[in-house]
């Protein structure tokens, strides 16, 4: 191509080494080194500088020679080690925001039993494999505060963002990549500024394109007032949380909270699939400037959405001591949906003969007999705070993933309220989502009734649990481990004991279309109303009871295959592997 020689470096007479630049070319306001092919002695020099050359010029003249010193690459570095200028100040802008730089933010972090933010995306994903997406971008202050300020004190506009491998040591590298955001409080108390909005929809967008689980550490402030540097009225046409709401669904959203979070970092929080939040977390759609800006009063942030009152309500899911717990719990949730585990252990099987009492009304631990049932280390309870009447959890059969619904008989004889259908409705829609069987264990006298239940709007809220299961998209099964009565029962098995792969029944099942003594105490009130004697009463009435006791057991309701089979529990793992093997 045609270009200008802007340089002259070849001088005749002069021996020049393989490599070496003899002449500076320009094209298209480019520089062009034009330099020896070989070893050589400059007989000519055919151009001056200025001078203007075409494709197919002649430059310089050189006699072959030898050259005792090594061949020059003059634009090589000195040495692998050598650090350039401009590598250097960028070395330094990203070294402003490292903990180890930032003695003073570390410190109140330690006062507060916390780690910092990067300490907790360290934390989660596997060592070397963050990138960090605008880590060099800074508050929107510049109007109001010096450039070296912000630089120095809003390193990456308080929010850490990146893509890295999680749990890449157990399953690869082909299904462990996440979306990583992390709100630094130790930046404007972790305030939502306009440039670290535009790194989530960023970020968001990267997740939906590339189907990427999404871990948001959301502690912070809210809104950010102070940014200057765009023209914003409202900032109501924001995108951050129309893009993060859009992939719900799409892809395992996981929140996760240490200490203050209010206004729009609640909002996002309130989003994810799954909030795991510190003890010392407070959680509210307000925060105390707000909550007093509206005229209701003057509040500590310790009185808004103390982590107790958000766990007994069901925002937090899973409820942890401190910062490496929720990070712990963070990645143990993640690893459900990248696969099965090849290694696995579980506990003596025989355990689970003697888990269900022999007394008949008797209760017992359901957590326990979840523990037995799953691979050791392995179950993972969502909502343990909230609708007690059911248990809800992730965990593994052979190391296969596998959600887990049951009925809880330590509340309300393990009836089912409006909470504890909300809640195994919302568990259902995520695994089916997401692909992960389920299990139902199924020990439940029903619906739960009464003039004080149905105030809670539990005809509806009983209902989703029929509609939802009616839609599951993954298989399911059911193992009734001891009271399978009417609606509840039904409810347990996908709206009918034909529904599930298998419904099958420990040996202490029992069977009907209501409770056994509720069902008496109805049909025969007459009967027994004729008994005067109140201990001739009850002994009719027991008699009853047995006799339809006899008539709903496990043994007979099989035989009339109203259910599959009654087991030995030591087979239920065997049972549910044949259900879940190909899922």
């Amino acid at each position: 191509m045609q270009a200008v020689v802007i340089s002259v470096r070849a001088e005749v007479g002069r021996t020049v080494a393989a490599g070496q630049t003899l002449l500076i070319l320009e094209a298209m306001k480019m520089e062009h080194v034009v330099a020896a092919e070989q070893s050589g002695v400059v007989r000519e020099v055919l151009v001056e500088a200025d001078a203007m050359v075409a494709a197919g010029d002649s430059l310089v003249v050189l006699e072959e020679a030898e050259h005792s010193e090594a061949e020059v690459h003059e634009d090589a570095p000195a040495s692998l080690e050598e650090v350039r200028p401009d590598l250097a100040e960028v070395r330094q802008r990203h070294a402003f925001g490292r903990d180890e730089n930032r003695a003073d933010a570390v410190a109140k972090r330690r006062k507060t039993g916390q780690r910092t933010a990067r300490e907790n995306v360290a934390d989660l994903v596997d060592e070397g494999t963050l990138v960090e997406y605008g880590a060099l971008v800074i508050a929107a202050q510049r109007r109001r505060r010096p450039i070296d300020e912000l630089i120095r004190r809003t390193p990456a506009d308080g929010m850490i963002a990146g893509i890295g491998r999680v749990n890449g040591e157990a399953f690869g590298a082909t299904r462990t990549q996440c979306v990583v955001v992390s709100y630094d409080y130790t930046v404007l108390a972790g305030t939502q500024g306009t440039m670290n909005h535009l790194k989530k929809d960023r970020m968001f967008e990267l997740a939906e394109e590339r189907g990427l689980p999404v871990v948001l550490f959301s502690e912070g402030g809210g809104g950010r007032p102070g940014d200057t540097d765009h023209a914003i009225v409202s900032g109501l046409d924001c995108r951050a949380f129309q893009y993060f709401a859009a992939l719900s669904g799409k892809v395992p959203l996981v929140g996760v909270n240490s200490g203050r979070c209010f206004a729009g970092n609640a909002a996002l929080l309130g989003c994810c699939d799954v909030v795991i939040a510190t003890r010392a977390s407070n959680i509210g759609m307000g925060g105390p400037a707000m909550i007093e800006g509206g005229g209701l009063g003057v509040h500590a942030p310790e009185e808004i959405g103390p982590s107790a009152s958000q766990y007994r309500n069901g925002v937090i899911d899973v409820l942890v001591d401190d910062d490496e717990e929720a990070v712990a719990v963070a990645k143990k949730y993640l690893s459900y949906f990248q696969g099965a585990l090849p290694d696995w252990t579980c506990a003596d099987q025989r355990l689970l003969r003697a888990a269900i009492p022999e007394n008949r009304l008797r209760v017992y631990d359901v957590r326990s007999v979840i523990e037995t049932l799953a691979d050791d280390d392995s179950v993972l309870e969502l909502s343990g705070g909230f609708g007690a009447g059911l248990v809800t959890a992730l965990a593994r059969v052979e190391g296969k993933p596998v959600g887990i619904v049951a009925n809880n008989p330590v509340h309300l004889g393990g009836a089912i309220d409006g909470e504890a259908a909300d809640k195994a409705s919302d568990f259902m829609k995520l695994c089916s989502t997401f692909g992960i069987p389920l299990l139902f264990l199924c020990d439940t006298p029903g619906f739960m009734v009464g003039p004080e239940a149905e105030e809670t709007g539990l005809v509806k809220r009983a209902a989703k649990l029929f509609t939802t299961s009616a839609a599951l998209e993954v298989p399911f099964c059911t193992i009734v481990l001891r009271k399978g009565y009417g609606l509840g029962a039904q409810s347990m098995a996908g709206g009918s004991f034909k529904a599930p792969v298998f419904t099958v029944s420990w040996p202490t099942g029992e069977f009907g279309g209501m409770g056994l003594e509720g069902a008496v105490r109805l049909g025969f009130r007459k009967e027994l109303g004729a008994i005067d004697d109140a201990e001739e009463r009850e002994a009719m009435f027991r008699q009853m009871v047995d006799k339809l006791y006899e008539r709903g057991k496990a043994v007979n309701v099989a035989e009339h295959f109203e259910i599959d089979a009654v087991i030995d529990p030591v087979e239920s793992r065997r049972w549910v592997l044949s259900a879940i093997e190909e899922a």
